[in-house]
């Protein structure tokens, strides 16, 4: 008995090892994998999990040119520093630049651009910064001033991924990655369902999109949990911005996300399988999917005769920002232009700007 006693006292003494080394003390415990494991351990199967994504799925191509999109929070900021490690590390030979959007937010993004800007010493890349004031004559600041809080992230998303594009074809790029990682792309699953956007829920999942376009855009974090983007960026001492937008309090995916952390909290896989549930969905062959064109107004990619970023953009020139919001019910992209208000009576008038011309 005393022996036994002795024996469990001994044991209980001993300090618990990293799990994969089994050499030095763990420091935190993997959200994906509930391993208890030790710092180095734990960078070396971040950057290799990515890595192998990489590879995998054939995301690159030695000589290619890349953007990686850059707002200065953690996601990007990880994204730039691990994609740096590894080019260098196994020699995938791109040609790696940073991408930035200056959606106009006083406060929120001049604050990150400055992140942004410290990240292209530190990493030596080279960056772009395109703002939402030059491609469209109106920064976020502006567009709830007239429309206020509750539409404002439909023009802000909308008018931001066009303007990626439009980035990436000025630095005449092969690829575009984004630091969406497995949350976002398992938040985008449930909206997508919720919505009853079949469109969207059968390419959300996709590791890449925009293959038939002109840019194609790569998630290497497809598979990498936010937790473990934030442990990375804390251990590596990374330098990023942290602060939300203050514009999207109330935004639709704030309730996905809360509810995707809760799922999470009761089942840590469950951010994998709600995106294998995604990556198995298979529409039925008479659902009706809508064709791929371009807009007539600017020459974007759109299914419908003008593109989203069109049609919002035309109703702020005209006074009439909630125009091209909702569901479309007649005229180009449900507008009727036949029912016209006049903005002077009630909101400044400022100068019509189209999209613009994109050499694609």
């Amino acid at each position: 008995m005393e022996k036994g006693e002795a024996k469990s006292k001994k044991a209980a003494g001993t300090p618990r090892l990293c799990c994969i080394c089994n050499e030095r003390r763990p420091v935190l415990k993997r959200p994906k994998t509930l391993q208890q494991i030790c710092r180095e351990c734990f960078y070396e199967v971040f950057e290799e999990e990515i890595h192998q994504v990489i590879v995998k799925n054939r995301l690159f191509k030695s000589g290619e040119r890349v953007a990686i999109g850059a707002s200065g929070g953690k996601d990007s900021t990880v994204l730039a520093y691990v994609l740096s490690e590894l080019n260098r590390r196994h020699s995938y030979g791109l040609d790696l630049f940073l991408l930035s959007i200056d959606e106009g937010i006083t406060g929120y993004r001049d604050d990150s651009l400055e992140t942004v800007k410290r990240n292209e010493l530190q990493y030596g890349l080279p960056l772009q910064i395109l703002s939402y004031k030059d491609l469209y004559g109106w920064t976020m600041d502006d567009i709830v001033k007239m429309i206020g809080l509750k539409n404002n992230c439909t023009f802000c998303g909308v008018f931001r991924r066009q303007a990626l594009d439009r980035g990436a074809a000025l630095l005449k790029v092969d690829k575009l990655v984004t630091g969406h990682n497995a949350d976002d792309i398992a938040e985008t699953v449930l909206l997508n369902i919720l919505r009853g956007d079949i469109a969207r829920l059968s390419r959300c999942t996709s590791i890449t999109t925009g293959e038939d376009g002109p840019i194609p855009r790569c998630k290497p974090f497809k598979y990498t949990y936010e937790k473990e983007i934030v442990m990375y960026a804390y251990f590596k001492k990374l330098d990023y911005f942290s602060t939300e937008c203050i514009y999207s309090p109330n935004a639709y995916r704030g309730f996905a996300r809360e509810f995707i952390k809760d799922l999470e909290r009761l089942r840590p896989r469950a951010i994998l399988d709600i995106i294998k549930s995604g990556e198995d969905f298979r529409i039925a062959t008479t659902t009706k999917m809508p064709e791929q064109g371009t807009c007539e107004r600017c020459g974007y990619i759109s299914s419908q005769k003008w593109c989203k970023a069109c049609v919002l953009l035309d109703g702020l020139n005209r006074g009439l920002p909630k125009m091209g919001i909702g569901r479309a019910r007649g005229g180009v992209n449900g507008v009727d232009h036949k029912k016209e208000t006049k903005a002077g009576s009630t909101v400044k008038s400022l100068e019509s700007k189209q999209c613009g011309s994109l050499d694609f």
